[in-house]
């Protein structure tokens, strides 16, 4: 039956017990009214239609039809007509959610507290980001004293109208004068680069365009930056990034005077980055043709030739500090979990690599040098642990960590005794730690102020067994008490790739959830790097499957043991995890309830013809191997969906988003609705001027995470308690 016809025939009910009873037709028509606000009948979707063209390729004698290809073009006005209509039919559905408006409220107050960054001492100021609670973006201060006064040294915010312009980057020169930083407009991955005088608080006429995927290495009056050729007016957002280019640019000169250091004219799809070491006695350069393993050349400070560490591309080589000619660098080359070698420039080759710090069986994420002392990052369990050494490798302590959880790498300078880390949970804000690296003593130097009592939460790591027998472990965080009932609902987030680890870490977005009796639940699944090279290398390629063997596994554990049920399950993911949830809820749309594909790969077939996606084929493969081709048809989301019932759906993604283009979201969300035969909504949700994610303002962060969870509790049948 018609849900408004029973809630009208409800009410005639209510009519008539109250005429009984003797209640006035004023109290009456309240208690109606009331009623139909608890249950209102939900928007009547009439999808935009989305014309489909003849349009097929050839894979290896596999023809492949791609009806959407017209959607690839964002340039075009029948595109952008087809994301207005697109979007207004989301907005419309969101709007009718009764408890939308308290979800913005509540996630309004608790963002709305002072938050800071780690400071790090430049000269002889301390510099440090600053968030009063509710500005888009961070500001810059400087302080010379830690009582001191803050003093503004740059306000983002000012770069834009509406807060859409971010930093990108920045690098202090060595005598802490000048600051180089890179401005994004609109979330892009673009970059201009400009310079402050900090001493004047002028912008020098120093402009660099078209850096991407580049950092500033500052040496004497000048600093190292990467760059692509400039694109096309029209493939500045969609177009292959090709032929990147090491420069040196010089203070006080125009971008076309910057001095080429080093470029691969035969390897169009070959990155390079650079380094110099904290002396600027050395420059590191760094060559990479995916998003794992580079090759290495080291160059001295007053020659021309290059030393060559290694030319291959199958392993990590990370420098990490150095000493004169002994370089310290951490490589996964024979140690899946990394380790610490020295290498003597003066006798590079492998035979001479001495080992400082052996691998182990916990994961080495990161190495530092403050204080003489090395501070030595792991995971453990994909939790944090801190050992400290000496340069020589000498174990000395581990660093005393304030729970289970996750703590950023101890910085500061070499030859200082004071450094500063961050550590946080699940359900424990980022606190701010000062460390003094002669006594190993740790101070709270900032503490988060969000009105949340986190007490009142638990988190644990289970383990969850995959289809092929693999362990992988699980956090799930709640209230405490909880009853496993099987009615909970429940958010599962994953990633599962380009060896990037999910360790704990405290989410405002994920509050409203847990603060309304529900779970929030971070699997660990393979394909990232909580266990190292080999738990990375397990979810790629051929063996892709697993990760979603993973995350499927993950979810039926959740059900088995009664904390949700596949009514009350949402999945969600970004980026490589918008092509996670992407494929479970293609392979088992009988799981979940919602899905959140974010940013997502959606279209394996041609990923890798836009913007940097050929640097994925690491992970992924590519298309054009027949060998690859025939596991990409398998999962690729775009091509796997049929003519079934699909969970409610709301895609996300971002109009300026040129790492994975938004391409990938238009052909999905157009094939979905072509071919979902269910009730449930299956919508796409397109930001404006924003990109993959990087600086976006806080008030586009308040409306993204009131909408998703406010899409996933409506569909669920549930309401908030604000």
């Amino acid at each position: 039956m018609n849900l408004r016809l029973v809630l009208f025939f409800l009410a005639s009910i209510v009519l008539m017990q109250c005429k009984v009873k003797d209640v006035s037709m004023d109290t009456a028509k309240e208690m109606v009214e009331e009623l139909i606000k608890e249950d209102p009948e939900k928007m009547e979707l009439v999808y935009p239609e989305t014309k489909r063209q003849t349009v097929i390729d050839d894979y290896h004698g596999t023809q492949i039809a791609d009806p959407y290809r017209w959607l690839e073009d964002d340039n075009s006005d029948e595109t952008k007509a087809w994301v207005t209509s697109q979007n207004k039919l989301t907005f419309d559905y969101l709007d009718q959610i009764p408890f939308r408006s308290k979800v913005v409220d509540r996630l309004t107050e608790i963002w709305n507290y002072p938050k800071y960054s780690s400071p790090n001492k430049e000269g002889e100021f301390y510099y440090f980001f600053k968030n009063d609670g509710l500005q888009n973006q961070s500001l810059l201060y400087k302080i010379k004293n830690l009582e001191d006064e803050p003093i503004l040294v740059l306000d983002p915010n000012k770069l834009s109208e509406d807060g859409t312009s971010s930093l990108g980057g920045m690098s202090f020169n060595s005598s802490g004068n000048k600051l180089a930083y890179n401005v994004s407009e609109g979330g892009s991955d673009w970059r201009t680069a400009v310079v402050l005088d900090l001493e004047t608080g002028e912008l020098l006429d120093d402009k660099i365009e078209w850096i991407k995927f580049s950092g500033m290495s500052w040496s004497g009056d000048g600093f190292y930056y990467s760059r692509y050729p400039a694109p096309n007016e029209n493939d500045e957002l969609s177009g292959a990034n090709q032929f990147h280019k090491l420069y040196y640019h010089k203070l006080g000169t125009t971008q076309d005077q910057d001095k080429l250091i080093y470029e691969s004219p035969n390897h169009p799809q070959r990155n390079v980055y650079a380094q110099t070491s904290e002396d600027e006695s050395l420059l590191l350069v760094s060559l990479s043709e995916s998003t794992s393993g580079n090759a290495l050349k080291v160059k001295k400070e007053g020659t021309d030739e290059f030393i060559t560490i290694t030319d291959k591309f199958d392993n990590d080589f990370n420098f990490v500090d150095n000493n004169g000619d002994q370089v310290l660098v951490m490589t996964n080359y024979n140690a899946p979990n990394n380790r610490l070698i020295s290498i003597d420039l003066n006798n590079p080759s492998e035979e001479n690599w001495k080992e400082v710090i052996p691998e182990s069986e916990e994961s080495i994420k990161g190495i530092s040098v403050v204080g003489g002392k090395l501070f030595v990052s792991y995971l453990k369990n994909v939790s944090s642990l801190i050992k400290v050494f000496n340069l020589d490798g000498t174990f000395i302590q581990d660093l005393a960590l304030p729970g289970i959880g996750s703590a950023s790498s101890v910085s500061g300078k070499k030859s200082n005794t004071e450094a500063y880390y961050s550590f946080t949970s699940f359900t424990v804000p980022t606190t701010i730690y000062s460390l003094n690296t002669e006594t190993m003593e740790s101070t709270i130097f900032r503490k988060s102020e969000v009105n949340f009592d986190g007490s009142g939460y638990i988190t644990k790591q289970e383990w969850v067994t995959s289809k092929d027998g693999t362990k992988v472990p699980i956090f799930i965080t709640h209230k405490k008490g909880l009853k496993l009932d099987g009615t909970n609902p429940t958010l599962l987030y994953g990633y599962g790739g380009f060896n990037i680890s999910l360790s704990p870490s405290f989410s405002l977005s994920r509050l409203p959830l847990l603060e309304n009796g529900g779970v929030y639940v971070v699997a660990n699944i393979r394909g990232g790097g909580e266990f190292g090279k080999a738990w990375h290398e397990a979810g790629t390629l051929g063996q892709k499957q697993n990760v979603f063997d993973d995350f499927i596994a993950s979810a039926e554990y959740l059900i088995n043991n009664n904390y949700t049920s596949s009514e009350k399950l949402a999945i969600q993911g970004g980026s490589n995890g918008g092509l996670l949830v992407g494929a479970c809820m293609t392979q088992r749309p009988d799981l979940f309830k919602v899905a959140f594909p974010a940013v997502g790969v959606l279209d394996m077939l041609r990923y890798h013809q836009f913007t940097i996606g050929w640097a994925w084929a690491g992970d992924y493969g590519r298309s054009d191997d027949p060998e690859a081709f025939e596991y990409l048809i398998k999962y690729s989301p775009l091509h796997n969906l049929e003519n079934v019932a699909y969970p409610a759906t709301m895609v996300t993604t971002a109009d300026h988003d040129d790492r994975v283009v938004p391409a990938h979201s238009f052909k999905y969300i157009s094939e979905l609705q072509h071919k979902h035969t269910g009730d449930n909504p299956v919508l796409i949700r397109i930001e404006t001027s924003a990109g993959h994610g990087a600086g976006k303002p806080t008030s586009k962060q308040i409306e993204e995470a009131a909408d998703i969870f406010s899409f996933m509790f409506y569909e669920m049948g549930e309401n908030v308690n604000y």
